[in-house]
This record gives structure tokens, C-alpha cells and sequence, in this order.
């Protein structure tokens, strides 16, 4: 049986060690949400946030299985504690768990060169504006397929205020790149950032993320970053950050075994 545990903090030395700002907004109880297969002793978790599964403990097939009713998503990233998990995770979805390699951006507060950041900034295309992301943007961004996710798992504009931050680029009055947060935690945020196809190779993420970086460090919160390709991490090493390492996940397709 699963259970929605309420009492995050019972399930903190079961991640014990893992460096997920993701993982932290659920374990903090600021986003997402955390299963376990016991209330009182939990020895297997699966902390929920968006497309992310983070699990956790003794391999529990129910978990991997686990299908919330208020969030039923057709697309999964996986993320398994260890290899029994991961052996679990391709008994389980078979063909549909597409195994993938991410990679895990190291976590430095005081990496980041200001005034290289905001040198960044000169670069932005005449004819374009950036501006941080307002309640009128946010709501236009929620309609917008590609750029969705900057936005998608805040309930509100006023909890996007409280745990989320971003900065956009448009082009006539609509968004065209942008660094925004993917989710938010005590102390900082997860960096969702993409540029609209017909926009790139311009050097426009760049930007967005340097400003969305100095926006951060403004108000004393840490820019998290995890790279989905190798793309990403030359990206994330271009705005100072450094690659800690990679590591295994599955992308998986739900739905009827």
C-alpha cells in the first residue's frame, strides 16, 4: 500500500546524500510530493515534482508503478537511488523505460563571476527586450507549449513570487527565450531554461540565464542547474558553473503495462 506522506522529514534519511533542488522543494513541503509505502517507518520513497521521480530506499514495485489520481502524467523521468532501483524501474516498463544519462551540474554559491554575467547582458539583439518575469508573462506563458515549464508547477502567480524567479526575452511583445524556474525551494530555485526554435544560436539563452543568475544572487538564493545533454552542460560551464557528474535515468511513457 502507498501512502501520501504529509511529514516530509520522515523521509530525509532516506535521501540522505542526494544534491536535487527538486528533491529539497518536496522534502521541504514547499512543491510536489512525497509516497512512501509506511506513515510511521518508511523504507521506500518516491518524491514527486513535475516530470521527476526521485526513489529512494528498498526497491518497492508499487512505487515505481505509482500512478497519483491528481497527476496523472502520460511522460516520467525516473531517477533511481541505486541499481536495484534501476533494475526495478526496466522489469517494470520494459522497452518503455528509455534509459538516458543526465548530468549533475556541482553545487558552488560563490562560482559565479558577476560582472561577467552582467557583461552577458550587452549582447542582447537590437529590436529584443528582456524583462524578469511579471504576472501578465507568467499567464501568457502558460499558454505557450514550448516555454510551459517555466511556469507549469506553480499553482499561482503569488507562489511563483514567494518560490520563483525568471527572466524573458521578446521579440514584438512575445516570449522567444527565457531562464525560469522549474520549481522553487527554501533558498533558491531549479533552472528550466529553452529558447524558441526559429530564435537559436543567438546566444539568447545565455543571456537569460546570466540574468536570471544575478537575479538569484540578489536575493541570496542558489540557481540550481541540472543538464538534460551535453548541450546544457556547455551552457551551464559557460555561465561558471562546473560538471560534477553524470548519472542514469529513465525516461518513461506511462500508462498500461
Amino acid at each position: 500500500m502507498i501512502f501520501e506522506l504529509r511529514q516530509t522529514e520522515r523521509a530525509e534519511a532516506l535521501f540522505e546524500g542526494w544534491k536535487e533542488t527538486i528533491l529539497w522543494s518536496c522534502l521541504q513541503g514547499v512543491m510536489g510530493r512525497i509516497y512512501v509505502d509506511s506513515l510511521e517507518k518508511p523504507a521506500s520513497a518516491l518524491a514527486l515534482l513535475g516530470d521527476f521521480c526521485f526513489l529512494a530506499g528498498k526497491p518497492d514495485r508499487e512505487l515505481v508503478m505509482h500512478e497519483p489520481k491528481e497527476d496523472r502524467r502520460e511522460f516520467r523521468i525516473l531517477i533511481p537511488g541505486d541499481r536495484a532501483w534501476a533494475d526495478l524501474i526496466e522489469a517494470c516498463y520494459g522497452e518503455r523505460a528509455k534509459k538516458i544519462t543526465r548530468y549533475a551540474i556541482k553545487k558552488e554559491p560563490e562560482v559565479f563571476d558577476r560582472e561577467k554575467l552582467q557583461k552577458a547582458l550587452d549582447g542582447l539583439p537590437e529590436g529584443c527586450t528582456l524583462q524578469m518575469m511579471d504576472e501578465a508573462l507568467f499567464l501568457r506563458c502558460r499558454e505557450i507549449g514550448w516555454c510551459r515549464d517555466w511556469v507549469a508547477q506553480y499553482d499561482t502567480y503569488e507562489q511563483y513570487q514567494r518560490y520563483g524567479l525568471g527572466a524573458v526575452i521578446l521579440k514584438d511583445g512575445e516570449p522567444v527565450a527565457g531562464a525560469s524556474s522549474y520549481s522553487g525551494y527554501r533558498g533558491g530555485i531549479e533552472i528550466e531554461i529553452d529558447t524558441r526554435e526559429d530564435f537559436r544560436r543567438k546566444g539568447l539563452a545565455y543571456i537569460c540565464g546570466a540574468k536570471l543568475i544575478l537575479a538569484c544572487l540578489e536575493r541570496g538564493w542558489y540557481p540550481g542547474w541540472d543538464a538534460h545533454n551535453p548541450k546544457s552542460v556547455a551552457l551551464a560551464e559557460k555561465l561558471g558553473y562546473h560538471l560534477d557528474h553524470e548519472y542514469t535515468a529513465y525516461e518513461v511513457v506511462k500508462g498500461n503495462p
